[in-house]
């Protein structure tokens, strides 16, 4: 029987040579088959040439399944059995004997159970004795930036700064797949220097969401007209969605607040930086905008937004109405009037 991974291997994730079952769950695709190219590298360093066969769940008897794990290779001295949608076949009668092939597995082979929807049950436990069980869920976009970060260095031999990856993730959203498409072409745009924004913004593009919360920009311009002008173009020619501009109009109201108050209280901005979530081209704008604004100035436009934005959802006032007089307000008190 296959010996249990180290405690240093578990910390991996259990993708090891000595791994003999490994259960691969969870609705992020990308992750799943990232885990089994990992897992066949690994083999592939202690084995040499790996025999790959990859089943589908729905079509294949659990026998068979277990007859190709148990059954040695031609040419190859190790196997990695794949099967998806595992959870078609993994079920009811043939559970148990995938159970009972957990608690004895072949040393031959190493058996890959890839599968989005799971059922959770003693397989499982029986599982993580022998290998490991990994979910694989999509992540947030605060992990999707670090892990874009770290994905650029490790694998597209890149630097990715900060500010870009937030681009990044803001353009794609959570998807891991399209991220590391997207960084393999920006990796190789950039040369040897680093991916910035202006990569992200070449090359990916801009978002329906950056380009709404681009007028964050326009509102700190001290321009009425421009400011104005802007926010027609966002909501008439861009069609942006009204609620997501009026989140954006009150996101800028809180970051000015914030960041207002920090400097009243000799605080270094660099505390409240990420907590704000100041970044990209709009932070150095906050940052001066705040420096000529009072506390009581930027409360009163926060709490401004916070009612129209009220009135709005409660059917009393118009959101295109309200934007627009919003505008205004933030153009006037930065003006000092």
């Amino acid at each position: 029987m296959a010996k249990k991974p180290t405690s240093t291997e578990a910390k991996s994730g259990g993708l090891t040579h000595d791994a003999r079952v490994i259960i691969l769950h969870g609705p992020e695709g990308f992750l799943r088959g990232l885990y089994t190219t990992q897992l066949r590298t690994a083999l592939t360093k202690h084995f040499g040439q790996v025999d790959v066969q990859v089943l589908d769940g729905t079509t294949a008897q659990a026998a068979d399944v277990l007859d190709e794990c148990r059954s040695f290779g031609l040419i190859a001295s190790h196997k990695l059995v794949v099967v998806d949608q595992a959870e078609s076949l993994v079920k009811e009668d043939a559970r148990p004997l995938f159970e009972r092939y957990a608690q004895s597995p072949s040393d031959g082979a190493t058996l890959v159970l890839r599968s989005g929807a799971w059922r959770p049950g003693n397989l499982d436990k029986m599982v993580e004795k022998v290998g490991a069980v990994i979910k694989c869920e999509t992540p947030g976009e605060d992990a999707c930036v670090a892990w874009a970060i770290k994905r650029a260095t490790s694998e597209h031999k890149a630097v990715l700064e900060p500010d870009a990856a937030e681009a990044l993730v803001a353009n794609t959203g959570a998807d891991l797949g399209r991220i590391d498409m997207e960084l393999a072409k920006l990796a190789a745009a950039a040369g040897e220097g680093a991916i910035t924004r202006a990569h992200v913004a070449q090359f990916v593009g801009v978002s329906r969401d950056e380009e709404a919360w681009g007028v964050q920009q326009s509102l700190l311009s001290g321009n009425p007209e421009q400011a104005v002008q802007h926010l027609r173009h966002v909501l008439d020619v861009s069609r942006q969605p009204a609620p997501l501009v009026m989140f954006a109009v009150t996101d800028l109201a809180r970051k000015l607040h914030g960041v207002c108050c920090a400097l009243s209280q000799k605080r270094n901005i660099a505390e409240v930086t990420r907590p704000l979530k100041l970044w990209g081209p709009s932070q150095n704008m906050i940052i001066d905008a705040a420096r000529r604004l009072r506390p009581a100035d930027t409360m009163s436009f926060l709490r401004a937004c916070v009612k129209a934005d009220q009135r709005v959802k409660s059917g009393l006032s118009d959101v295109d109405r309200s934007l627009e007089m919003l505008t205004l307000q933030l153009q006037q008190t930065l003006a000092g009037r």
